[in-house]
């Protein structure tokens, strides 16, 4: 049973290295789709958004990711 459990283990670190980006990630999704759901906005500015968003999450974590090894 073991096997599972090292299985699914490296499962997840394969899809999720920084909890908090992925939290960040599904959060920003989730604003993006409820904003085109409601019609709050038209679909071209909901994707330029979620571009944009996604971008900047994946550049603040790369940061981070960067100044954790400098320091180590």
């Amino acid at each position: 049973m073991q096997w599972i459990k090292t299985i699914a283990t490296e499962g997840h670190g394969l899809f999720v290295d920084d909890g908090s980006s992925a939290v960040s990630i599904l959060a920003w999704i989730a604003v993006t789709w409820l904003a085109r759901w409601t019609s709050i906005a038209p679909g071209m500015v909901c994707a330029i958004a979620l571009f944009v968003g996604l971008a900047l999450i994946l550049s603040v974590s790369a940061q981070r990711r960067t100044q954790a090894i400098r320091k180590a």
